[in-house]
C-alpha cells in the first residue's frame, strides 16, 4: 500500500481508508478475520464515527484488534461526531468533548489520529468549537482535526478561529457520484452538469492541501447500493471489467485506481466488510490508469465532456 500525506499534517497514510461503519454486523471471529486481513495488507488506518451502529462498532473493532499499547502504535485511528441521529447536529463544545470520551471508551485508546465534525451544524459557533479542538489537543486526546461533508465556506468560517489546520473533509465521492468532477468541466454550460452543488470543494481543498476522504467509493445514489456488477450500470461495468482484464485485477480495483488517479491525492474510504474485497481495494493502490482510460471510464458512467 502506498501512502500519501494526510492535508498539511506530519502524517504519512495508507493511500486507502479502512472504513468501519458496518464491521458490527459481524459475527466475533469475522471481525477478528477482517481486521487481521487489513493489517496483513497494510491497511492500517481505520474510519469510525460514534453513530456507527450506536457506538458498537468501535467496541466490535477494539474488541477484534486485541486493543493494546503495541498494536495501537502500529495503526491510525480517526473517527466522527457531531450527529444526535433523527434529532440534531451538535458542535457545541460540550457535546464535542463528551462524544470524544465516548469514542476514546469503545476503542480502548487514549487518543484519536483524528477527529472530524460530522456533517455540517446550522448553529455551529466555530469559537466554541476552536475552544473544544484546543482542549482535546493539550489534553492528548486528539492529534489532528477534519470535517465531513462541508463546503469550502463552512471549512473556510470554522478555519478562522482553529489554530490547527483542518486535515480532511469526507465527501461522498465515486464514478457515478461524480459532481464535484463533473460540474467544473461543463462550466457556463446551459445544463444540468454545469448545475453546482459543491461550491468548487474539490479545487478549494486542493488549494488549502485538504484531503478529501471520498465516502461510498463503490456505491451509486445515497445507500443505494454499489454499481459494480448492477444492470443499471452495463456499460460502466463493461469498461472497467475491460480494464481490469489488461491489468489483471478485479472491477473493484480499477474502479478504486479511478479515484487514485485524480491528482487530489483522494483517499477513498473503503466500506465493506469483505477480506477479498478489501483487498481488491488495496491492490488499487498500485496501479496507474492512462488519461485515457480514466476518461474511458467516466463516459461509460453516463457522464458527458461539452
Amino acid at each position: 500500500m502506498r501512502n500519501i500525506k494526510l492535508g498539511k499534517t506530519n502524517l504519512e497514510v495508507p493511500a486507502i481508508a479502512v472504513g468501519c461503519m458496518r464491521i458490527g454486523s459481524l459475527e466475533k471471529k469475522a471481525a477478528e478475520a477482517f481486521v487481521k486481513n487489513a493489517l496483513e495488507i497494510g491497511a492500517n488506518f481505520f474510519d469510525h464515527a460514534d453513530i456507527y451502529g450506536g457506538g458498537v462498532c468501535e467496541t466490535v473493532f477494539s474488541e477484534a484488534i486485541g486493543m493494546n499499547s503495541s498494536i495501537r502504535g502500529k495503526i491510525f485511528l480517526q473517527s466522527k461526531c457531531g450527529i444526535v441521529p433523527g434529532k440534531m447536529f451538535d458542535f457545541s463544545k460540550e457535546h464535542i468533548l463528551k462524544s470524544v470520551d465516548g469514542i476514546l471508551g469503545r476503542l480502548k485508546t487514549d487518543y484519536l489520529d483524528v477527529l472530524l465534525l460530522h456533517r455540517p451544524d446550522a448553529l455551529m459557533e466555530p469559537e466554541e468549537v476552536a475552544e473544544a479542538f484546543n482542549i482535546l489537543e493539550e489534553s492528548g486526546k486528539v492529534r489532528y482535526f477534519g470535517v465531513s461533508n462541508q463546503d469550502p465556506s463552512t471549512i473556510a468560517l470554522l478555519q478562522r478561529f482553529m489554530k490547527q489546520p483542518i486535515a480532511a473533509d469526507q465527501l461522498q465521492l465515486s464514478i457515478t457520484n461524480a459532481s464535484m468532477i463533473a460540474q467544473p468541466l461543463n462550466i457556463n454550460m446551459a445544463d444540468e452538469l454545469s448545475l453546482d452543488r459543491d461550491n468548487g470543494v474539490l479545487n478549494y481543498c486542493r488549494l488549502n492541501e485538504i484531503t478529501i476522504q471520498p465516502w461510498s467509493p463503490l456505491q451509486h445514489g445515497m445507500f443505494a447500493g454499489t454499481f459494480l456488477g448492477n444492470e443499471k450500470f452495463a456499460g460502466l461495468n463493461a469498461t472497467l471489467d475491460e480494464i481490469a482484464k489488461k491489468y489483471e485485477v478485479s472491477s473493484a480495483s480499477i474502479a478504486m485506481a479511478w479515484l487514485l488517479r485524480h491528482p487530489a491525492k483522494l483517499m477513498p474510504v473503503t466500506g465493506t466488510t469483505s477480506p477479498q474485497r478489501l483487498r481488491d481495494c488495496v491492490k488499487a493502490s498500485e496501479i496507474t490508469l492512462s488519461r485515457e482510460e480514466w476518461y474511458q471510464i467516466y463516459l461509460a458512467a453516463g457522464h458527458r465532456l461539452p
